[in-house]
């Protein structure tokens, strides 16, 4: 009895200490005391962000945020971060969000949480010029003699490997060099989403490539939360209806998709 008595004392004891430990903020409370809303992003994903000849980050994502610090009175701290440490960066609290056209998934909410889709897209194929006609599909790349890239640890690359499982798969770091693997004539198609490669055609592939324009996966893009922030998550999607309601957003798909201006002011 008195060893279980002392158990029991030593249990209530942690147990008050525990509860005496204030649960953390949510992040959002933390943004405002801070001053400070901290972005990472890949600044590689043209038009979602990209870097213009000035050095500077720009691009649809960059846009959202700017009216995004502006909404919660704070000033914007944008961080360029490599694809594969986006969300160890998150997770660790170098960032409080990720903007980076990141594409919700189930292995991804497993470790992040998201906001409600931004943005819904889809993958494509920008095809080697020399294959249009025999070519009219990404299931017909589905042969051992093909070769297709995509960009590591993306949905592109999961599409490339579930959808054309007989070609053979090349993987690069970055977008660029996907797409000009194919330009160069060394693999025959590049598998990746619908608004990098409706630019890419058009920055780097004219004359020399063909965009298979249809969407063969429906992907919602979200931004990406450490987990336990419920209100910051709450705060972003009333953000989301807001600037759709009042015409921003449109106005800023208008600017990045529709248009290619800004084109001659990036890298």
């Amino acid at each position: 009895m008195k060893k279980f008595l002392v158990a029991l004392g030593v249990s209530l004891s942690l147990l008050f200490a525990l509860s005496s430990i204030p649960a953390r903020a949510d992040v959002l409370n933390e943004i405002k005391e801070r001053g400070e809303l901290k972005i990472c992003l890949e600044p590689a994903y043209m038009p979602f962000e990209i870097t213009d000849k000035r050095g500077q980050i720009v691009g649809f994502d960059p846009d959202l945020a700017a009216l995004m610090a502006e909404a919660l009175g704070v000033k914007l701290v944008l961080s360029s971060t490599a694809w594969d440490g986006i969300i160890p960066a998150l997770v660790t609290s170098k960032c409080d969000i990720i903007m980076s056209g990141m594409t919700i998934t189930k292995e991804r909410a497993e470790t992040i949480d998201f906001s409600e889709p931004y943005m819904v897209i889809g993958q494509t194929v920008l095809l080697r010029k020399e294959l249009e006609s025999k070519i009219k599909s990404y299931k017909d790349l589905n042969k051992p003699k093909y070769k297709i890239a995509s960009k590591l640890g993306t949905t592109g690359e999961i599409a490339a490997k579930k959808y054309l499982p007989k070609a053979t798969y090349l993987s690069f770091e970055t977008e660029a060099e996907g797409v000009m693997e194919v330009v160069n004539g060394k693999a025959d198609a590049f598998v990746y989403d619908s608004p990098y490669n409706a630019v890419a055609i058009g920055q780097r592939g004219e004359g020399k490539l063909v965009f298979l324009d249809q969407p063969f996966t429906n992907e919602p893009l979200g931004w990406g939360v450490r987990k336990g922030n419920p209100e910051f998550i709450k705060w972003l999607n009333g953000f989301l209806v807001k600037v759709k309601q009042d015409g921003t957003y449109d106005k800023l798909y208008q600017k990045w998709f529709k248009n290619t201006d800004w084109l001659k002011d990036v890298q």
